[in-house]
């Protein structure tokens, strides 16, 4: 009621303004990008500002790396100089985890390929939103049908020893892939510090914290590919758009912390 029924109506407003399922699928996944940027901006500051102090917790891992409860003293009192909170982040990023849930099975639902999704639809859609019984959703965006993956079938198998493939990823699915690729990127700076700030600790604790951090770049792009080979393109569309946005956000961020450092 609170989410999930207001978002199926939204995405089916603007697919009566724009005709067409997949602008609508852009056009809603952007409206509630910037609706959510007053959630994601502390996040992003939190995030910067943590990436700033690095060479300062260097400095106090060196200098207590035989007792870890000074350090631990040490690095709470460098947040609370600079005004840095890691934790700042957290509640907000549980609010936008929630809604994009809710905007998943929203457009999951939209997107199921069944004869009777009008009806199920005028279900939860308001009055003056609901659908003729014998509307027929355009679910057409360039080559891509959204109720099926983004998926080429290839004229033969293709044998990779584990794997056999008879369908390779389509450009959409490839460019939400990347697209994770190079926003985890734009992170790579602040992992290899940890890396390098780890090997100089004793105990393997921070080690294996920062191993896990830098595999976790190249995870979800990965993820991305393997779950758009059963996904509905429309998903795929989704995740590509806010990924392309919310790199913009990161970008803006960091333009912004440098600006005020100058």
């Amino acid at each position: 009621t609170l989410l999930y029924q207001p978002l199926v109506n939204a995405l089916i407003g603007f697919y009566y303004l724009f005709g067409n399922l997949g602008v609508a699928i852009i056009a809603l996944t952007v409206a509630l990008r910037a609706a959510m940027i007053p959630l994601t901006a502390p996040s992003l500051k939190a995030a910067q500002k943590m990436k700033e102090l690095q060479p300062e917790l260097e400095k106090l891992k060196q200098k207590y790396k035989h007792d870890k409860t000074e350090f631990a003293k040490a690095q709470m009192g460098l947040y609370k100089k600079h005004g840095a909170n890691p934790m700042a982040g957290c509640l907000p990023q549980i609010v936008q985890i929630i809604i994009l849930i809710a905007l998943f099975q929203a457009f999951s639902q939209v997107l199921k390929a069944d004869g009777d999704i009008v009806n199920k639809l005028n279900k939860i859609l308001y009055p003056f939103l609901r659908l003729a019984a014998d509307h027929k959703i355009n679910t057409h965006f360039f080559y891509l049908d959204l109720t099926k993956p983004d998926m080429f079938a290839l004229p033969f198998k293709l044998d990779l020893g584990i794997i056999k493939l008879d369908k390779l990823p389509g450009l959409f699915l490839i460019a939400s892939a990347v697209t994770q690729f190079l926003s985890s990127k734009m992170m790579m700076p602040i992992v290899k510090k940890e890396e390098k700030l780890a090997k100089k600790t004793e105990g393997k604790t921070d080690d294996m914290a920062a191993a896990m951090q830098g595999q976790m770049l190249y995870f979800m792009p990965v993820m991305t590919l393997l779950i758009g080979f059963t996904f509905p393109s429309g998903l795929v569309l989704y995740w590509l758009t806010f990924s392309l946005v919310m790199m913009l956000q990161q970008q803006w961020s960091a333009a912004q912390a440098g600006k005020k450092a100058k």
